[in-house]
Parts: C-alpha cells; sequence; structure tokens
C-alpha cells in the first residue's frame, strides 16, 4: 500500500469491529509484527527509549520521535499510529505543530497525553487539556490525508485523578473533534465499558499490566474498538535479557537461552514484514 492507501486503510478499521495493533520498538520488531499478521502498528515512546538507553516520559525530544516514526513507517506495508507522548510542548499552538509534522513523518494518525512531564502537576488542568486537543484536533482536521487523532487521558494511570475526570475529559475531547479516546489502565474492565459508553468516538485500550488477564473478546464485548500493547512486548523481551543474563553471569546457567528462536526464523519473518 503507498502511504495515502495505508491512511484510508487505517481510519477504515476504527469504523467497525475491533483490532489490535501491536508497539513495534525498531524496524525488525516492526517486521516481525507485520509478518505474524498485524493489520497496523504503533510506535512505543517508552519501548523507543529504551533502544537510546533514555528514561520514557520526556526524555526523546520531537525530533527523535518522529525520525523514529519514520523508520517504522518505512519498515512494512503497514499504516503506523505514533506514541508522541504530550506532543512536545504545553502550547496549544505546539501540539497543533507536531500534529502536522507526524503527517509530514507518514504517520496515519498518532495519540497524544494530557501529561505534563513535571513531577509537581502529573497532568494539565481540565481547561488547559481541552484546549490543547481542540488545537491538535483542527490541525489533524486540516490535513490533506485521513489521520486518527486520538486524545489520552492519562491521569487515572499517573493518580493523578479519579476515572470520572477521565470520562468527562473524553467527552470534551470528544466535543473538541477528536478521532479516538484512550484512557490507558483504569481501575477495572466495567470501567472499560462504562468509557466506551459515554462516548461516540472509538475507544482504545491497552492490554498490559492487570489487563493481560483478558482476552480479544472481552475487550471487544466492552465495546472496544483499538488494542494497543504500550511498551508491554517491549518490556517482554527486556525480561527475557534480565533472566537469561542474570541466569548466566550469577549462576552460569545457560539454559534460558533455550527458549529462544532460530535466526533463519527471525530473517524468515523479517523479510516477509518487509514487503
Amino acid at each position: 500500500m503507498n502511504l495515502l492507501e495505508r491512511h484510508k486503510a487505517f481510519a477504515k478499521m476504527h469504523e467497525e469491529g475491533c483490532f489490535i495493533m501491536p508497539n513495534p520498538w525498531d524496524i525488525g520488531s516492526a517486521q516481525m509484527m507485520a509478518a505474524l499478521g498485524a493489520k497496523a502498528l504503533a510506535t512505543t515512546s517508552s519501548g523507543h527509549a529504551f533502544t537510546l538507553g533514555k528514561k520514557d516520559m520526556g526524555h526523546v525530544s520531537r525530533e527523535e520521535a518522529l525520525a523514529h516514526a519514520s523508520d517504522i513507517v518505512r519498515a512494512t506495508p503497514l499504516p503506523v499510529n505514533g506514541d508522541l507522548e504530550n506532543g512536545y510542548g504545553d502550547a496549544p499552538d505546539v501540539v497543533a505543530e507536531t500534529i502536522r509534522l507526524a503527517a509530514e513523518a507518514g504517520l496515519s494518525g498518532c495519540s497524544i497525553e494530557d501529561t505534563t512531564m513535571r513531577q509537581d502537576e502529573l497532568s494539565y488542568p481540565f481547561d488547559l487539556a481541552v484546549e490543547r486537543v481542540k488545537a491538535a484536533a483542527d490541525a489533524a482536521n486540516s490535513l490533506d490525508q485521513p489521520f486518527v487523532f486520538t486524545a489520552r487521558a492519562d491521569g487515572v494511570m499517573l493518580g493523578a485523578y479519579d476515572m470520572d475526570e477521565a470520562i468527562a475529559r473524553v467527552i470534551a475531547f470528544e466535543n473538541a473533534g477528536v478521532d479516538a479516546v484512550y484512557v490507558p489502565i483504569p481501575p477495572s474492565m466495567a470501567d472499560i465499558k462504562r468509557l466506551c459508553d459515554a462516548v461516540s468516538v472509538p475507544v482504545n485500550a491497552l492490554a498490559a499490566g492487570p489487563f493481560v488477564k483478558y482476552n480479544y473478546s472481552e475487550f471487544a464485548d466492552a465495546g472496544v474498538r483499538r488494542i494497543s500493547l504500550g511498551s508491554a512486548i517491549a518490556r517482554a523481551t527486556h525480561r527475557t535479557i534480565l533472566d537469561s543474563v542474570s541466569a548466566m553471569l550469577n549462576e552460569g546457567d545457560f539454559s534460558p537461552l533455550g527458549h529462544s528462536i532460530s535466526g533463519d526464523e527471525v530473517e524468515k519473518l523479517i523479510e516477509k514484514g518487509s514487503t
């Protein structure tokens, strides 16, 4: 698919049903996920940060994130959604510019958080959060291509506000013109259903942490349109690094490496996913 076809396909995926959108952190992982049947991919800010030896949340620049996103776009023929943190600035016009740059990078959509990236005030005040989302939505809607803009209310996950506040925010985000909304790690699956019932735009859910115990059908039955994984797959890979290297260095035990797959298998998946 050329870029315009990808953008159209990505927008179409949000019209009905539910789909899984895995999150690669480099070119090889993107190609493997494509080869295994993914229909769309999304970058992961923390997964990418780890490849740079950096912390998540505010430690990767907009230029670095967009260059990485462009690499993922070129890696496979699939549409790609960008995890663009808080839009890399407080001001609404900065967030709007991030949307325009995301489109230039070849992304078919992106998500923007209501997170300040500061410890003294974790989430933007309600009115500023909505103003930032409105600027981003206006920028997305003015593009000459389909572009799925997702507004995130991250305060529940961060402990900055409760689910009632999150729902009030996503309702305001919908009214501001967004294409989808996302509240990562709410208290329960019942809260995800409550969120889906509160808005008419598609809802993204995160299958990570306590939510890995649920299956695809349970997310779909709650009304979720899109399931992403965030950094969960990257962190599962890092778990393998931790376990296997700790075993060999501390105990002289190389047996955890017996769970790996062959290089030939990896190469075949990479080749398949790149075309």
